[in-house]
């Protein structure tokens, strides 16, 4: 079995950073990380049906993380759960307007980032419930 996570951000950089950060697995299963640059690539790989967790930048340009996390919201029938990561911690209230599952600020904390990202992948099924 994996865990296969969707990292967007138009920059190359910031994906690689997200990459780096996760590592190679995630609660003890294989990671797969798979990488869109554009919305369009992102709603290609959605399409496929197999993403656990996305992670979205909300700094993206010219499509924003933020508003591509609401628009799957309202697209999708199931969705994963969206991470955003967020410049300011002022973005929060922005994020919860998206539907965002959870938010990391900048600078990527390899420390946190996979403890959240096991947490949106791994739910608790009584807390599911």
């Amino acid at each position: 079995m994996q865990v296969v996570v969707l990292v967007y951000s138009d920059d190359r950089n910031v994906r690689a950073d997200v990459r780096d950060a996760l590592g190679v697995t995630l609660g003890g299963l294989t990671l797969e990380i798979r990488e869109a640059a554009t919305q369009a690539a992102v709603i290609t790989e959605l399409d496929k049906g197999d993403i656990d967790c996305c992670v979205f930048d909300a700094e993206a340009t010219p499509s924003g993380g933020m508003g591509l996390a609401k628009q799957i919201r309202d697209e999708y029938q199931t969705c994963p759960p969206v991470l955003l990561l967020v410049a300011r911690a002022a973005d929060s209230w922005l994020a919860a307007w998206s539907r965002a599952d959870a938010v990391h600020p900048y600078p990527i904390d390899p420390m946190t980032l996979p403890k959240q990202v096991e947490d949106l992948v791994f739910v608790d099924e009584d807390e599911a419930a």
